[in-house]
C-alpha cells in the first residue's frame, strides 16, 4: 500500500487537480536526465525536469513473489537529453529510474509512484521504448560462485590473476557497421580475439565497446567481425584497442594463457549423458578410481 502525503491527499479530493508525471534517469556515471508531462519545466529534489521532450508511460505491470515487474516508457529522440548516438553506446543501461506523482503547482506535494532500471531499449527512426524492470530483478543476477564446468571468472580480473595484453591498431577497411580490418598484428592465429571486447579509442565511436564475433585473417589483414553495430560509421583511421577472448574452457585456460592452476571452474563435472547413461557390462572405467589419469 503506498502512503500518501497528507497535502496531496488533500489536493486529490479536491475538486479540480493540478498533477503531472515526472521521470528521472540517474546513469552508472552518476549523470541525471529528468523530463516531465507538464507542459513547463519543474524543479525538485535537485534535479530539473525538462518538458521539451522526454518519457510517456507505455505500458506498466506488477507482479507478485519474486517475479520481475516493470513496464515500458517510450520517448523522443533529440539533440538535447535523450539521443540514439547515447542510448547506442550504451550509457543508459541499467540506468535507475524514478517515477513521481506531482502537483505542478506546488511541487512539495508529491509522490514517489515506481523505481526501477532501464533494460531493452528498442529503437525506431525519430523514438525509443525502453524496458523497465522492478528491483526483483537481482533475484536474476548471478550472486556468488556457481558449480558448473566453465570458468566463473572474467580474463584478467583479480580470480582469473591473468595480466592481459592490450593490443592497439587502427582501423585500415571497413563496412561502416560490423566489420573491419587491421595490419601489423599477423603475429596473432585465427580466433585469438574472438570472444574478446573491442574498445574505439579515437574517432566518431570513441568509447564505444563490442564483443569481438570472430577474429581471422586474410593475407596480412587482421578481419574482425562484431557482434553489435556501432553507433557512428567505423571509418578508416579509426583507432581501436582489443584484448584476446577466452571461452571460459578448462582447455582455452591451460593452453592458450598457460593459467590452468587458476581456473575457476569445475572441469570434471560429470555431464548430465554421463549421469543417466548408465553402467555397461565390462566398462572398467567405472571401477570408483579417477576418470582424468
Amino acid at each position: 500500500m503506498r502512503d500518501i502525503p497528507p497535502n496531496l491527499a488533500a489536493h486529490l479530493e479536491g475538486g479540480a487537480t493540478t498533477l503531472c508525471r515526472c521521470w528521472s534517469l540517474t546513469r552508472r556515471d552518476g549523470f541525471v536526465l529528468g523530463f516531465t508531462d507538464h507542459d513547463w519545466p519543474l524543479t525538485f529534489e535537485g534535479i530539473a525536469f525538462a518538458a521539451v521532450t522526454g518519457l510517456e508511460a507505455a505500458e506498466a505491470t506488477a507482479e507478485l513473489g519474486f517475479a520481475i515487474g516493470g513496464g515500458d516508457v517510450a520517448g523522443a529522440l533529440a539533440a538535447t537529453g535523450l539521443n540514439e548516438a547515447d542510448l547506442a553506446r550504451g550509457l543508459y543501461d541499467d540506468a535507475r529510474l524514478r517515477i513521481w506523482l506531482v502537483n505542478w503547482a506546488e511541487t512539495g506535494q508529491r509522490v514517489l509512484l515506481d523505481e526501477g532500471f532501464v533494460g531493452e531499449v528498442r529503437r525506431g527512426e525519430s523514438g525509443f521504448t525502453a524496458e523497465v524492470r522492478s528491483f526483483a530483478k537481482a533475484f536474476d543476477e548471478e550472486r556468488g560462485r556457481l558449480y558448473m564446468r566453465s570458468c566463473s571468472a572474467d580474463l584478467g580480473d583479480a580470480r582469473c590473476g591473468f595480466a592481459i595484453a592490450v593490443v592497439e591498431a587502427v582501423v585500415a577497411e571497413s563496412d561502416g557497421r560490423l566489420a573491419l580490418s587491421a595490419v601489423g598484428m599477423g603475429a596473432y592465429a585465427d580466433g585469438h580475439f574472438t570472444g574478446g571486447k573491442l574498445v574505439f579509442t579515437a574517432g566518431a565511436n570513441a568509447g564505444f565497446a563490442v564483443e569481438v564475433k570472430r577474429h581471422g585473417r586474410e593475407g596480412s589483414l587482421a578481419v574482425f567481425q562484431l557482434w553489435q553495430a556501432a553507433p557512428a560509421a567505423i571509418a578508416p583511421g579509426d583507432a581501436f584497442s582489443v584484448t584476446p577472448g577466452c571461452d571460459k574452457s578448462f582447455a582455452t585456460c591451460r593452453t592458450k594463457f598457460g593459467n590452468g592452476v587458476n581456473f575457476r571452474g569445475f572441469p570434471h563435472m560429470p555431464t548430465s549423458d554421463f549421469i543417466i547413461g548408465g553402467v555397461r557390462p565390462g566398462d572398467g572405467v567405472l571401477d570408483g578410481g579417477s576418470l582424468f589419469r
